[in-house]
């Protein structure tokens, strides 16, 4: 599926401000102000410069939250975009209680505590933020993350994510692959499920480097489509139900 840009014009902008572009500058103004956020049970509240929220809204981490403060703007962060300008990007600090979780473990430990599953959440959502796809909640459409090819406000979005591993296979009847992948369809985007798999030892568990052990395998699942399955279609042709794809930084 081919990306569905806004507006007239809004693929040229893309192009000329890369979403690669816009978080080194965002690593380099936080790290540089030294910029902390506070833990609380299910989100970091980060408090940032102006030119910085703008900078945080260019790279799609977090949301605004409202503030009689003119000075001062208040970004609230999920887990996974904390830890990832925390432990991936090593740009802000954050604090627990008033006090600072100087080692990247403390704060890996607290959101595990949290969410059991944290840790295979944060490695998909690593991995594609790694190659510069834009991801947000996918709550309202029933999956876990949707993904942008760049700000949401330049294109819709393109993928559906859904999170597996060993032990959380939720596609495990036809049933609920055909949910999945007609819900994503509806709404105009590919069904992606992110396999989380690999070894490690229990005590490593509990460290953020735990995560070198894991890979992530994709496959992007699309309806079948009677068209290109004819016998009047050359030999070559076939069904595209279950495709393995590999997504490259936009």
């Amino acid at each position: 599926m081919a990306p569905r840009w806004k507006w007239k014009g809004a693929e040229a902008k893309a192009l000329a401000e890369p979403i690669s572009n816009s978080v080194s500058q965002l690593q380099l103004s936080l790290a540089k102000s030294e910029t902390s956020g506070s833990l609380s049970s299910c989100n970091v509240l980060l408090a940032v410069e102006p030119e910085q929220a703008e900078l945080l809204n260019r790279c799609c981490f977090g949301t605004l939250v409202l503030s009689p403060e003119k000075v001062k703007k208040w970004i609230q962060l999920s887990f996974e975009e904390a830890l990832y300008l925390h432990y991936n990007l090593k740009c802000i600090k954050i604090y627990l209680q008033g006090r600072c979780l100087e080692k990247e473990v403390d704060a890996w430990m607290y959101m595990r505590s949290k969410r059991p599953n944290f840790p295979i959440f944060f490695k998909a959502y690593s991995h594609l933020r790694s190659k510069n796809w834009v991801l947000r909640s996918g709550l309202q459409y029933g999956v876990d993350f949707v993904a942008y090819r760049h700000h949401r406000s330049l294109v819709h979005s393109e993928y559906s994510v859904l999170v597996q591993s060993g032990d959380s296979n939720r596609l495990r009847v036809w049933s609920d692959v055909h949910c999945a992948v007609r819900l994503s369809g509806s709404v105009a985007k590919t069904l992606l499920t992110l396999h989380v798999s690999g070894k490690s030892y229990k005590e490593d568990f509990n460290l953020p480097l735990c995560l070198d052990n894991y890979t992530v395998e994709e496959h992007t699942i699309c309806r079948w489509s009677p068209e290109l399955s004819r016998e009047d279609e050359t030999i070559n042709s076939k069904p595209n139900a279950t495709t393995v794809s590999n997504l490259k930084s936009p």
